[in-house]
């Protein structure tokens, strides 16, 4: 059986800031005070974040997208480049061994892209397949995931894919909009990368070492489109978030999760590792509650949620990384990644280490 293997992680993150002193400091003179919008930042579930713009520092709110864009320009190559060279690193492979080179963010736009930049400063082969992922929000690792693992298996060769996200250059002008606070006190920067390898049953390569993606599922509510939206304006991309986003996960999250694992022989009692989108405490909590899942099962996604907020794509990437450091992925048994984003869109992968 051949099939493709994560066996590079790399992650690249900006400032790290105080999510305390970024209320007292910015967000509560942003917020005119507002009861409700220190609520929601103390019930965020967040100690700590990471921004290229320091909201400390300079106040973006008013800034032009243009002028946002310039700065997606600036700091997105480097922050890209440290992730994907670390996972390379990881997977003891170069540049030179990547046949595709994928790319996800929706936080910013250059055209030559970021792909093609990164294939500059990374010295990648010129013959070498670029796919950028564009405006799909928090789910899009999954779905590039599964299409990065299809090309290793197809050409056989490796595939970097790099989830890059700089949410903190879209803060916008002072409000006390319930959902602009929730996004706000939920969203951070941050760049993390894997390598994929073909994989074949019985190798002793290094590409037989890693975590194998075996299977992968898609669901969308377009009924709930509206519940999560991402607006261009003439002031940065502003975020529309539903609080009913939990109601609808938890409609379809039973059956989406329970077809992907009984078309591979297993149940929910079988997974060993939940490497969940931490999209904030109530999505993590309607997660656990819908699946019923134990106490402890999403401890990795909280700890990621604390240390670094919900870095939109990439954050599915750092739970995965947080699994992989405490161990959890070690014993061989299946872990499920899953997202959540625009359209209303759940999106899940099967993944089991060999």
């Amino acid at each position: 059986m051949v099939t493709a293997a994560i066996t590079g992680v790399g992650t690249a993150l900006p400032e790290t800031i105080d999510q305390r002193a970024l209320w007292d400091g910015f967000f509560r003179g942003h917020f005119a005070s507002d009861r409700l919008a220190r609520r929601i930042f103390e019930g965020s579930g967040v100690d700590r974040r990471h921004a290229v713009a320091n909201p400390l520092t300079e106040d973006l709110s008013h800034s032009s997208t243009a002028a946002r864009m310039r700065r997606y320009a600036e700091r997105a190559p480097d922050l890209g480049h440290r992730a994907v060279a670390a996972a390379l690193a990881d997977a003891g492979l170069t540049a030179e061994d990547l046949g595709q080179l994928t790319v996800v963010s929706c936080t910013g736009y250059t055209t030559p892209g970021l792909d093609i930049t990164l294939a500059a400063s990374l010295k990648l082969p010129p013959r070498a397949h670029r796919l950028l992922v564009g405006h799909m929000g928090c789910y899009a690792a999954l779905p590039a995931l599964g299409n990065a693992a299809a090309f290793a298996i197809t050409h056989e060769r490796p595939v970097a894919l790099l989830c890059l996200e700089l949410t903190s250059l879209h803060v916008q002008p002072p409000t006390t909009e319930p959902q602009q606070v929730v996004s706000h006190a939920l969203f951070s920067d941050a760049a993390a990368a894997l390598v994929l390898q073909c994989r074949t049953a019985g190798s002793e390569s290094t590409s037989a070492r890693g975590v194998d993606v075996v299977d992968t599922a898609a669901f969308t509510d377009t009924s709930a489109a509206e519940h999560m939206t991402w607006d261009v304006t003439d002031l940065g991309f502003r975020m529309g978030l539903s609080p009913h986003v939990p109601d609808v996960l938890a409609e379809h999250l039973p059956t989406v999760i329970g077809e992907l694992l009984a078309r591979n022989g297993l149940g929910v009692p079988d997974v060993r590792g939940w490497a969940v989108h931490p999209g904030g405490p109530r999505i993590l909590h309607t997660v656990e509650r819908t699946l019923r899942l134990p106490a402890d099962a999403l401890a990795a996604s909280r700890t990621v949620l604390a240390e670094h907020d919900n870095c939109s794509s990439g954050t599915v990437l750092l739970v995965l990384d947080e699994l992989r450091a405490n161990g959890a992925l070690d014993d061989g048994g299946p872990v499920v990644a899953l997202a959540f984003g625009p359209g209303l869109t759940l999106y899940a992968a099967l993944l089991m280490r060999r």
